[in-house]
């Protein structure tokens, strides 16, 4: 039952597929992918670089109540220049045509986590040696004690200066713009530091950042939705510049939710919420794989696109992990897909071709499995009737060569546009109903060929085995057409290639008994009038087949209801 040419079939077709996206600037790096591109419902992404251009420029700089100052950037920039590691687009973007800060010594630094959400250098100057933290403004300003008044000197917070340092970063956020805070202290001179000298700090302003929209976001929302594909926002920024982003681009929100509120929740609770809830803000990485694993319980098949050292983990817990060409090594490692250049658009043709690639595989894999078992069920039948062999075996042989050859620009072929709408899966039912129910269609025309061969033609084992291994092959290869479309063979055409080897390969069969080669194959000429029969049976059979088709493709439970992962 299994088809002879579907390993062939399969890698073909995901080579294809593989070169056509890598046209469309999407590198896939291992061919199983594709499929589960194609089959993704659920992409988990951040908003920077994805819904957005991900190039930060510096909006604004103020001090702790939201006036203009110049002084945190000044400190942020000692900051961004001191230290090691990977640069974000935040510190590309304050260092961005300016010169090295100078006179200033580095001693240690304290590296960013995400759960301060900040980082600070220790640095000296003049015999002066000052702390300097920069990070989410939510976490800094509880490290403060105090803030910077204009004169520069240090002032108390109340509980009122406070409330306004914080009610001027939120408005920044609610504008859309991220914003990082920056904060220092002097400090005493030590050999080492660690989080825990990251208190009583003088919170010296925000610097907020603009990073627009990519041109076109919302059309390649609107198309993935479209097809099947639901957009959700996994991000480190707070709630308010997360939701603020979305509306900008029309993704619309059905809930955020928070990593704090993630913390708290049980795996069963996640799954519920990350199926409902569009953005998620303030997460940590583990909280993002957290996310995914919790969706693909749900039967979800989940794509997720990092580029960020601690990304590598949900690369390697989605079903499809997608990264870019400038990611860290890291990220590019473990992703399954590689983008050569942001933006969605880029990665919704790449779902498309994986989807086209799947829908070649199955036309293959449906024909393959009801031709050959209609196959078996008439070579029985006959077997058991007939006194000699239904078929010899070389041109039982010659018969699935023939046969095979016709399908290899199966990948060549287009796929309907109604198949390309929704995602894709493995679907056991379809298979084998389709196998159960066209099978036996094959095997009645056979039947019918054996009755009108021994009753009207009185044929004897040449003509019988000549007649038969016309009728089998010309059905076998011409019902293609109507296998390879959900819809009207009429109005779905195929491509070029595939109709020209379908077609060559019908004709060969039916001219192979009138060659010199017919004497080698045991073949005889065959009337025409049986011909003409071969004709008539083929054109009812091809009509059957379609009307089956239909009741097949209907009694089948749709793919949403079949939440198997295929990883």
């Amino acid at each position: 039952l299994t088809p002879e040419f579907l390993p062939m079939i399969t890698s073909v077709t995901l080579a294809q597929g593989a070169v056509r996206m890598a046209r469309h600037r999407v590198i896939v790096k291992h061919l199983a992918a594709i499929q589960n591109f194609g089959s993704i419902d659920i992409l988990c992404s951040d908003k920077t670089g994805t819904l957005t251009s991900g190039e930060m420029s510096i909006e604004s700089v103020r001090d702790a109540f939201g006036e203009t100052a110049t002084h945190p950037l000044e400190l942020a920039r000692i900051n961004s220049a001191l230290e090691t590691g990977i640069r974000s687009p935040l510190d590309a973007a304050i260092l961005k045509d300016q010169p090295q800060p100078e006179g200033f010594a580095k001693h240690d630094e304290i590296p960013f986590d995400f759960e301060r959400r900040r980082l600070s250098v220790v640095v000296e100057r003049e015999g002066t040696r000052l702390l300097i933290s920069k990070g989410a403004p939510e976490g800094l300003l509880d490290a403060c004690a105090s803030y910077e008044s204009p004169d520069g000197m240090a002032a108390p917070f109340d509980d009122a200066s406070r409330a306004r340092a914080r009610a001027a970063f939120e408005q920044f956020s609610r504008s859309g713009l991220r914003v990082l805070a920056v904060a220092s202290k002097k400090v005493e001179q030590k050999p080492a530091y660690s989080a825990a000298d990251e208190c009583a700090l003088t919170l010296s302003g925000y610097i907020s950042f603009a990073d627009p929209p990519l041109p076109g976001t919302h059309e390649t929302l609107a198309a993935l939705r479209r097809d099947g594909v639901e957009v959700k926002i996994l991000t480190g920024d707070n709630e308010r510049v997360a939701e603020h982003v979305c509306a900008e681009v029309r993704l619309k929100s059905l809930g955020t939710v928070t990593g704090d509120e993630i913390e708290r929740m049980s795996d069963t609770a996640l799954e519920h919420v990350a199926q409902e809830s569009t953005i998620f803000a303030r997460v940590a990485p583990a909280q993002k794989t957290r996310i995914l694993l919790a969706l693909r319980r749900r039967g979800h098949i989940v794509g997720f696109i990092g580029d960020g050292i601690n990304d590598a983990p949900s690369l390697r817990a989605a079903d499809v992990g997608i990264s870019v060409s400038s990611a860290v090594d890291v990220a590019r490692e473990a992703a399954d897909v590689i983008l050569l250049e942001r933006g969605l658009h880029i990665l919704h043709r790449g779902v498309l071709e994986g989807r086209r690639a799947f829908g070649n595989v199955m036309k293959y894999l449906l024909m393959g499995t009801s031709s050959n078992f209609g196959n078996m069920l008439s070579m029985a039948a006959a077997s058991l009737v007939l006194p000699f062999l239904p078929m010899l075996p070389t041109q039982i042989l010659l018969n699935n060569l023939l046969y095979d050859l016709a399908q290899v620009t199966i990948p060549t072929d287009r796929v309907d546009e109604s198949f390309l709408r929704k995602p894709q899966r493995w679907n056991i039912a379809l298979v084998r109903n389709f196998m159960l129910m066209i099978g036996p269609i094959s095997s009645l025309y056979d039947f019918l060929t054996f009755f009108v061969l021994l009753r009207v033609f009185h044929a004897d084992e040449t003509f019988f085995h000549t007649g038969w291994f016309v009728e089998s092959l010309v059905t076998q290869t011409l019902v293609l057409f109507v296998i390879r479309t959900m819809s009207n063979p009429l109005r779905s055409r195929a491509s070029l290639p595939l109709t020209i080897t379908t077609s060559s390969i019908a004709l060969a069969a039916v001219i192979l008994p009138y060659t010199p080669l017919a004497a080698v194959l045991g073949f005889t000429p065959l009337p025409a009038s049986f011909l003409l029969f071969v004709t008539v049976a083929t054109a009812a059979y091809l009509g059957m087949v379609q009307m089956v088709k239909r009741i097949v493709f209907g009694r089948v439970p749709s793919e949403s209801s079949h939440r198997a992962t295929s990883r």
